[in-house]
């Protein structure tokens, strides 16, 4: 690997720790501080908040097993640390997932109306559809685990990386590729239940779209706010969660066939998106943490004044 590209992987991997820190950071902070007034949060909240926390220990990971591989490449990892590694991103990842996935659900039976018994019957128990849900996860998750470190033949003893980030087709590689071939495939779940809670707020904001038009009434009511707003929260959330599931396909076949250390680069990136920039839609979409993050600013702007201030005064 060469220098520049190392550095410019260095530099695209530290925006996106900063940004997914202080993005989830935020969102952490701002809920605690409200449980801590009220002694209770909502529904939404408290899955906002562990999915917070599950993406900052992410992104930790993330860019510490990056600098431990920069500083000393092919020196500190071997066999138990690589299935400690595999199984700690593997918990953050789909505890990360699962739980964006609840927060569509969760929004998708609040504000999506359908005339259908079965969904009537979720929507009053929407709570109770997502505490199961994330039951679900743990089973999942258990078994994601298991199934990464269940093979003992393409088990690695020892990762042989030399100075050039070099790979052959051995026990390494191999190990590699079925993790992560194993965790594409599970995040296939939460990726195809979040594009269905996508496609089901469109069709019910369709529907409403037509019933307010025979009504002769505006568009422009409360229900139809809320779809927009729901909608755009979920599409973006959905354009990240293609672009995180296409670069974990992209890194597999990458990784498999063309072994081109640009392309396993980029769609690392790309992957790590996910968990950094979604907080932020989730902040523009939340009116409370859309004011906390503009009372931040308020807050910096008003120190970087009174700094300007001083320094003139300084001068002076």
């Amino acid at each position: 690997m060469s220098g520049a590209l190392k550095i410019t992987f260095t530099v695209i991997l530290s925006v996106e720790f900063i940004i997914g820190n202080f993005g989830n950071g935020l969102i952490a902070v701002v809920n605690i501080l409200a449980l801590g007034k009220r002694r209770k949060i909502s529904s939404v909240d408290q899955i906002l908040t562990a999915l917070a926390i599950s993406r900052i220990g992410l992104l930790w990971l993330v860019l510490l097993n990056w600098w431990l591989s920069v500083l000393y490449p092919g020196r500190w990892i071997n066999e138990r640390m690589v299935g400690i590694i595999h199984s700690l991103w593997t918990t953050f990842n789909q505890l990360s997932l699962w739980l964006a996935t609840s927060l569509s659900i969760f929004c998708c039976f609040k504000i999506a109306n359908f005339s259908n018994t079965i969904f009537l019957y979720f929507k009053v128990r929407v709570k109770k559809v997502v505490t199961v849900t994330l039951f679900v996860s743990l089973f999942h998750l258990c078994l994601n685990i298991i199934v990464i470190n269940a093979p003992e033949d393409i088990s690695v003893t020892e990762y042989k990386v030399n100075m050039s980030y070099s790979l052959s087709l051995n026990d390494t590689e191999i190990s590699i590729l079925w993790f992560l071939f194993a965790n594409t495939m599970f995040a296939f779940i939460p990726f195809v239940v979040t594009l269905v809670t996508f496609l089901l707020l469109i069709f019910s904001l369709w529907k409403h779209l037509r019933k307010m038009q025979h009504s002769a009434q505006g568009c422009r009511d409360a229900s139809t706010t809320a779809h927009i707003r729901a909608l755009q929260t979920v599409i973006a959330s959905l354009l990240l969660y293609v672009l995180f599931f296409s670069s974990l396909v992209a890194y597999l076949w990458g990784s498999l066939l063309l072994k081109k250390k640009v392309m396993l680069l980029f769609t690392q990136a790309a992957r790590i998106a996910f968990p950094a920039v979604h907080p932020c839609v989730l902040i523009l979409g939340n009116t409370k943490l859309r004011k906390a993050f503009l009372s931040i600013l308020l807050w910096l702007r008003c120190r970087h004044k009174e700094g300007d201030l001083g320094v003139q005064r300084a001068r002076a």
